[in-house]
C-alpha cells in the first residue's frame, strides 16, 4: 500500500545536490590560479583528514564554541593547503576566502538525477516540504542559485538550529514547524545513520537513497530503498 503523507523532508548534499568535481580538484584549480602546482589527490587526502579533525574538535561548525561557520571553513581550507605543503599566510587566506565564496555558486553543484522532477511533482501534489541538512548558512543561497529553493516551505540547517543530524531535535523542529505528527511525515536522505535511522527514531517514515554502486546495502527493508529519487513517486500519496 502507498503511504499517506503530508510532510516530506529532504537532505541536500548527495541527495538533491552533489559536487560537480572532487574537493581536491577544486582546491588544485584555485592553487593553480596563484601559480602553485599541488596535486588534486594530495589536496583531497589532506582535506578529508582536516575536515574530520575539525568536525571532532568543533562539531557543527563550532556553533557551541563561539566559532562562526565561515571561520570554521576558512580554517579547514588553510589547514588543508598547509598539510599539502603551502605555507604563505597571505596566500592561504586569499585562497580560503575564494573557495568559501565559490562553494556558494551554482557552478560547483549539480542536481542528482530526478531531483528537479521529483520535487516539482511533490510540490504540485501539495505536500508540505522542508530541508533538514547538516550544513552551514550558505545552504539557502546554494538552493536558490540551483533553482531549488522555491520547492520548500522551510530550510533547517544544523548551524541555524544548533543541532546536527542524527540529533532528534532537528527532526522535531521540522515537525513543529509543519504542525504535523511524525506518522504523516517522511524524510529522504542518503545516510543510513543520520537520515534513515534518525528520522525513524522520532517516528517518521524514511527513505534511503542508495544506488547499487555504493556497495552492500544496510539493513533496510527493500521498500524503504530508493535506487533513484524518481522511485519515490510510486511509494507515496497525499
Amino acid at each position: 500500500a502507498m503511504l499517506k503523507l503530508r510532510l516530506l523532508t529532504w537532505d541536500v548534499k548527495d541527495t538533491l545536490l552533489r559536487l560537480r568535481r572532487p574537493v581536491g580538484e577544486s582546491y588544485a584549480v584555485e592553487a593553480q590560479a596563484h601559480g602553485l602546482q599541488v596535486q588534486p589527490e594530495v589536496l583531497g587526502r589532506a582535506f578529508r583528514e582536516v575536515y574530520a579533525a575539525q568536525g571532532r574538535r568543533f562539531p557543527n561548525y563550532g556553533k557551541g564554541q563561539g566559532l562562526s561557520s565561515q571561520q570554521w571553513w576558512l580554517d579547514v581550507v588553510k589547514e588543508t593547503f598547509r598539510l599539502a605543503g603551502v605555507h604563505e599566510d597571505r596566500l592561504l587566506t586569499l585562497m580560503a576566502e575564494n573557495l568559501y565564496r565559490d562553494y556558494c555558486s551554482a557552478s560547483n553543484w549539480e542536481l542528482l538525477p530526478g531531483a528537479s522532477e521529483t520535487l516539482s511533482w511533490c510540490q504540485k501534489k501539495g505536500f508540505c516540504m522542508g530541508v533538514i541538512s547538516n550544513f552551514d548558512k550558505r545552504l539557502e543561497d546554494i538552493l536558490s542559485r540551483c533553482n531549488l529553493r522555491h520547492h520548500f516551505d522551510f530550510i533547517l540547517t544544523s548551524e541555524a538550529v544548533g543541532f546536527a543530524k542524527p540529533d532528534r531535535r532537528i527532526f522535531e523542529q521540522a515537525l513543529h514547524l509543519s504542525g504535523l505528527p511524525p506518522e504523516q511525515a517522511a524524510h529522504v536522505g542518503d545516510d543510513y545513520r543520520r537520515d534513515y535511522r534518525a528520522a525513524r527514531a522520532v517516528g517518521m517514515h524514511s527513505f534511503l537513497l542508495w544506488a547499487a554502486k555504493q556497495g552492500e546495502e544496510p539493513e533496510v527493508p527493500p521498500k524503504h530503498i530508493l535506487p533513484t529519487l524518481s522511485h519515490l513517486l510510486a511509494l507515496i500519496e497525499k
